[in-house]
C-alpha cells in the first residue's frame, strides 16, 4: 500500500493540469507502462474524449462500439491484447459518477491480472482529484466536449451535479438531450446522512432567457435547501424569488422529492410538468400528484407536500414534459404507452444506463426531425436500509 500512498501524495500535490502526467509516471516505473492515455465521457455520452493539451488532438472512440467503451459501461477493467503487449482499460468514476477511462499499455510480459485492481486504486485516486483541479483549469472540461457549447448550455451544464450518483441506499442516472444546446431543464440532486433530495425544473422560454430563469430557480431551491427550510417551504421561497424578478411574466415548473433513507418514506411537491413513474417488479405506474402551480406565478403561492413509500427494488424514471409530450409520426404521445414499454425493456439496466437508452428509444419514436424540446430523464434505483417499511405501506395514486 505505500506505493498508492506514494501516487495519492504525488496526485494531491501537483499542478492542476499534471495530474495525468503523475499518473503516468508512477504506471511507467512501477509496471513499464508503455503508454498511458486518459479519456472522459463527452457531454451527450456518445463518446470518450482524450485529455491533452491541445483538445481534439486525438480522435475520439465511441462508448457503444469500443474495449474503452465496454470498461466505462459495464464498470468494469477491460482487457484487449496486442503484439506482445496488453491494454488495461478501467473505468474512472468517483461515488457513482462516471467519469472516463484511463487506459494503459503494458508489455505483455509484465502484465498480471492482479494489477486491474491496483490501477483501478491508482483510478480512484486520480478522480478525486480531477474533481478538485476542476476549480482551477480548464482542461478536464474542455476534454468532456466532443462539440461546442451553445452559451445557454454552458450555463446548464455549469449547475448540474453531474450525470450519476450512488450510495449503498440508492443510484441515481440522469441525461439531458440536446446536451450541447439545452434550454431550461435542469436537475440537482443533494444528499446528507438522512435524506436524499432530488428535483427537477423545467424553465420555460428558450436560449439564455430560459437558461437564467432555470439558473435563478435552481439555485433559490438550493439557498432554501440550505438555509434547512422544509420541502413544501423550498417551493415557497423559490417562487417568491422568481416572481420578485419576473413578476409573474416567467415560470419554472418543477417536482421536488425528498427521500428519507431510513423509512423510505418519500415526501413530494409537483409543482409543474415533470412526470414520475414507477417501476415495481414488472409494473409500470404512473403517479398523479396534486398539481400545484409553477413556481413564480404568483408572489405568495402555497404549497403542500404529499407523502408515499418507496420500497426496496423500487425504480423510479422521472421525465420533462419534452419526453413524454414528444409525439410519434401517427401522433401519440411517448409518454401514453412508449415510455411504459422502454422502462420494462430497460429494467435489467442499471439506473446509469437507462436514462441513455430511454432517450434512445424516444429518438427513435419520435423520428424525423430531431425533436424542438430539452428531454431529461432521470433515473432512481431505490435499495433502502435494513428496517424500511414493508409492501402494505400507502403509496400515492398512481394511474
Amino acid at each position: 500500500m505505500d506505493k498508492f500512498a506514494a501516487v495519492e501524495r504525488a496526485l494531491r500535490s501537483a499542478a492542476p493540469h499534471t495530474l495525468l502526467s503523475v499518473v503516468t509516471v508512477a504506471l511507467t516505473e512501477e509496471y513499464g507502462a508503455e503508454r498511458v492515455e486518459l479519456r472522459l465521457a463527452d457531454y451527450g455520452m456518445r463518446s470518450l474524449q482524450a485529455v491533452e493539451n491541445v483538445p481534439g488532438t486525438t480522435e475520439p472512440v465511441l462508448i457503444h462500439n469500443s474495449p474503452q467503451g465496454r470498461a466505462f459501461g459495464a464498470q468494469e477493467p477491460s482487457v484487449t491484447t496486442g503484439a506482445g503487449t496488453v491494454d488495461v482499460h478501467v473505468p474512472v468514476t468517483i461515488r457513482g459518477d462516471r467519469m472516463g477511462v484511463l487506459s494503459v499499455r503494458l508489455p505483455e510480459d509484465r502484465y498480471e491480472q492482479s494489477q486491474q485492481g491496483e490501477i483501478q486504486h491508482i483510478c480512484e485516486a486520480l478522480g478525486h482529484e480531477i474533481l478538485v483541479a476542476e476549480r482551477d483549469t480548464d482542461l478536464y472540461v474542455l476534454a468532456r466536449r466532443a462539440a461546442r457549447l451553445t452559451l445557454a448550455a454552458e450555463m446548464q451544464w455549469q449547475l448540474l451535479p453531474g450525470h450519476s450518483c450512488a450510495r449503498r441506499e440508492f443510484a441515481i442516472g440522469a441525461h439531458l438531450e440536446p446536451a450541447y444546446a439545452i434550454f431550461g431543464d435542469n436537475y440537482d440532486w443533494s444528499a446528507s446522512a438522512d435524506h436524499l433530495t432530488l428535483t427537477v425544473t423545467n424553465g420555460m422560454g428558450e436560449g439564455i432567457e430560459a437558461a437564467l430563469l432555470t439558473n435563478l430557480a435552481v439555485n433559490a431551491l438550493r439557498n432554501a435547501r440550505r438555509a434547512g427550510v422544509d420541502l413544501a417551504g423550498q417551493a415557497e421561497l423559490a417562487g417568491q424569488a422568481v416572481y420578485a424578478q419576473y413578476r409573474g411574466s416567467a415560470h419554472v415548473s418543477v417536482l421536488l422529492l425528498r427521500f428519507d433513507l431510513d423509512t423510505g418514506e418519500l415526501e413530494t411537491v409537483d409543482a409543474g410538468s415533470p412526470r414520475m413513474w414507477r417501476l415495481r417488479e414488472r409494473s409500470v405506474e404512473s403517479f398523479a400528484f396534486d398539481a400545484q402551480l409553477p413556481l413564480g406565478m404568483f408572489e405568495d403561492t402555497v404549497y403542500v407536500a404529499e407523502r408515499f413509500t418507496v420500497l426496496p427494488g423500487d425504480r423510479l424514471l422521472v421525465g420533462s414534459d419534452g419526453v413524454y409530450e414528444a409525439s410519434s409520426p401517427a401522433g401519440e404521445a411517448y409518454g401514453q404507452r412508449a415510455l411504459a414499454r422502454s422502462l420494462m425493456a430497460t429494467r435489467l439496466l442499471p439506473p446509469t444506463q437507462v436514462p441513455g437508452a430511454v432517450l434512445r428509444e424516444l429518438a427513435q419514436h419520435h423520428g424525423e426531425p430531431p425533436l424542438d424540446d430539452d428531454a431529461l430523464v432521470v433515473c432512481l434505483d431505490w435499495y433502502g436500509r435494513e428496517g424500511d417499511v414493508d409492501a402494505g405501506a400507502p403509496s400515492a395514486r398512481a394511474r
